[in-house]
């Protein structure tokens, strides 16, 4: 019975608006008028007439429903009702055309479509995982006590894009995020986070299979609000190495563009021969530790490379910026410094160097000689197959000493292509072996000697052909992997490539695995770029294919094991071979995660005893260090476009790999 009458009430409220009307006065004068009637009866003053009590029911009741209170011949009452009736109408009228300007404002503010009229803030273009990592890092940069503003333009709703942030990043007291919806490709998109008045411009690479073809149309559509000459810089990511030319073209000659498929290649595979590799990398590009400046040293003119080393005490130099050329980076230790060249150096911060003479902490006598160190070929393992797995194969073909030994495992019949270099006639040094199977099924690694392996490189699935499962598959893998090592007990390297910060936390990590997330160290340079333009030639020569490159090596290399000595020897034994020391990691077995322990900056009278498993983190200039042990000590990526020779010229093969 209570369902039926609820139904037979709802289909009379449902037929129109005058029943709901109807209902509603209904309802009214129900409660209203005995709730009057009481009153008035409770009332020691009401008249004692029943005439006079129920005119008195009549007043307080039209006061309460706003109808007049006249009273008399039933005309005038109806009179009087029916003005009340109007004026309540009117005022209705008022009430809901205020209400309803109102909501479309505040609805149109929600939906993100007013104009920012800024200065010197941050335009952040598009939306992706690397969103987090940016924007986190934009605000580590912004000086104590400054506000900044950073605006953010997607195609998404703005509440849900900052709800997302500050849940992920926190309140930061003194910057405001702005963010707006629309098409970044659109001109009178771009207009409502005025580019033209904003210091940088970041263009962030979208999920989908044409994020590229996106960053390109935004870039174009960014030309027709910006000034060529004196605009803000633009700085922008792009996935595929083909699509390189377009994009710097598109950028202009303030734009600077990064490839993020190759640099996370790159630092895969960097990963893999040096275990941690990817958070020296972090703490080395994040603001929160040491990270690169340009600095300027007037008393510098006329002293050379190696003395200015020397002289910094708890900063480490790394290169030079001369006035009218591109960076030298690595010089060698007798270059001497001329008036305008700033010192590009590895600091905490960027306040005023202290000059302080250390020359005399050099121990001469504990320097190691130099000495060819053979090592044997390589032998990785590769699970997955992803838009990243021809770039590693192919920096691999390009760089592998011979004899070295690629095996893929993947789920479907889809793996590398022959085992031949593109653009070379004879068969490549690397051997690259393919089976087929689930690579997260213990049956699958049970057929293959995980022991014979130098390290794993595990891949994810694509972000935009398996978006909800992208790391799912690969924490399975790492779980069989550890459930391999807990029932040997043995030590396997494996580098776990994820999409989502928060699968980092919960991976089932070894004591020599890691976990690079894709995108991220693109990510970090687009930041230090953003917060100093010219750092985008000091990155181009660090991280290019043709340039130096940052290595992790053991720390005989440079001084004698088992000898007490000073950070400032360190550095003078790498200045000896054209490399600039910054940091060292102490080998330490007894921790759980050994490989993530990096002190850069150490001060130069820092004195230590120097063991044969401690590593020394160094800039080189590129050579080759032939017999490099593990799968060699790969370059990033670069931000020059690529000409076809190769990953390393053929005069210059990459460090830690033959030709």
């Amino acid at each position: 019975m209570h369902h039926r009458t609820r139904y037979l009430f709802d289909r009379t409220l449902a037929r129109s608006t005058g029943t709901l009307l109807g209902w509603l006065a209904l309802c009214c004068l129900a409660i209203v008028v005995p709730v009057s009637a009481l009153l008035v009866w409770t009332d020691p003053a009401a008249p004692p007439s029943l005439s006079g009590r129920l005119t008195q029911v009549w007043r307080t009741s039209a006061e309460t429903l706003r109808l007049g209170a006249a009273t008399g011949a039933p005309l005038r009452m109806l009179l009087s009702v029916l003005l009340g009736l109007i004026a309540l109408l009117c005022v209705s009228t008022v009430v809901g055309v205020v209400t309803t300007s109102l909501g479309d404002r505040l609805t149109e503010l929600r939906r993100g479509r007013s104009r920012i009229l800024e200065h010197d803030h941050t335009v952040v273009l598009g939306w992706s995982d690397q969103i987090f990592t940016l924007v986190a890092e934009l605000i580590a940069a912004r000086p104590a006590g400054a506000r900044h503003v950073i605006t953010i333009l997607a195609d998404r709703d703005p509440a849900a894009m900052e709800t997302a942030l500050t849940t992920a990043l926190g309140a930061a007291v003194g910057v405001r995020l702005e963010c707006r919806t629309g098409s970044p490709t659109d001109p009178d998109s771009l207009a409502l986070v005025t580019p033209g008045t904003a210091r940088t411009v970041t263009v962030l690479p979208a999920e989908d299979a044409d994020g590229d073809l996106t960053v390109v149309r935004t870039l174009l559509a960014l030309r027709t609000l910006l000034d060529a000459e004196n605009g803000p810089r633009v700085v922008a990511a792009v996935r595929d190495g083909r699509h390189l030319p377009a994009a710097r073209l598109a950028a202009g000659p303030r734009g600077t563009v990064l490839e993020t498929d190759r640099t996370t290649a790159r630092l895969l595979l960097q990963t893999a021969g040096h275990p941690g590799m990817s958070s020296v990398l972090r703490d080395l590009l994040d603001f929160s530790g040491a990270e690169f400046h340009v600095i300027g040293i007037p008393q510098a003119a006329g002293l050379t490379f190696e003395d200015m080393a020397l002289r910094l005490e708890t900063s480490c130099a790394v290169g030079l910026l001369r006035a009218d050329g591109p960076p030298l980076l690595t010089p060698a230790p007798w270059t001497v410094l001329e008036p305008g060249d700033r010192l590009v150096t590895v600091a905490h911060d960027d306040r005023p160097v202290p000059l302080t003479d250390r020359r005399a902490q050099v121990d001469a006598s504990a320097v190691a000689p130099p000495r060819p160190r053979p090592g044997p070929p390589s032998r990785l393992l590769l699970l997955g197959w992803n838009r990243r797995a021809p770039l590693i194969v192919d920096i691999l073909r390009r760089t592998a000493r011979p004899g070295s030994v690629l095996d893929v495992v993947t789920a479907e019949d889809t793996g590398p292509p022959p085992n031949r270099t593109p653009g070379r006639e004879h068969p490549s040094p690397l051997r690259v072996a393919h089976r087929t199977g689930d690579p997260a099924a213990p049956e699958t690694l049970s057929g293959l000697d995980l022991g014979a392996y130098d390290s794993v490189i595990a891949l994810g699935a694509d972000q935009e052909t398996c978006p909800e499962r992208s790391d799912g598959r690969t924490l399975l893998n790492l779980l069989t992997l550890r459930s391999w090592e807990e029932r040997t007990h043995r030590v396997l390297p494996v580098v776990a490539e994820m999409h989502d910060h928060r699968s980092r936390r919960i991976a089932p990590l070894g004591h020599a695995s890691d976990v690079v997330l894709r995108g991220e160290l693109t990510a970090l340079l687009m930041a230090q770029i953003v917060h100093d333009p010219e750092l985008a030639a000091v990155f181009e020569e660090i991280f290019a294919v043709r340039g130096g490159a940052l290595a992790l090596r053991t720390a005989d290399h440079y001084v004698l094991p088992g000898r007490e000595t000073s950070f400032a020897t360190v550095v003078a034994a790498a200045l000896g071979r054209d490399e600039c020391a910054i940091g060292y990691r102490a080998h330490d077995p007894h921790t759980l995660r050994p490989h993530h322990s990096v002190q850069l900056c150490p001060a130069k009278s820092e004195r230590r005893v120097w063991s044969a498993e401690d590593e020394i983190l160094v800039l080189t200039p590129g050579r080759s260090e032939p017999g490099t042990p593990g799968p060699g000590r790969y370059a990033l990526p670069g931000m020059r476009p690529e000409r076809g020779e190769g990953d390393s010229p053929p005069s210059v093969p990459e460090a830690g790999v033959s030709p």
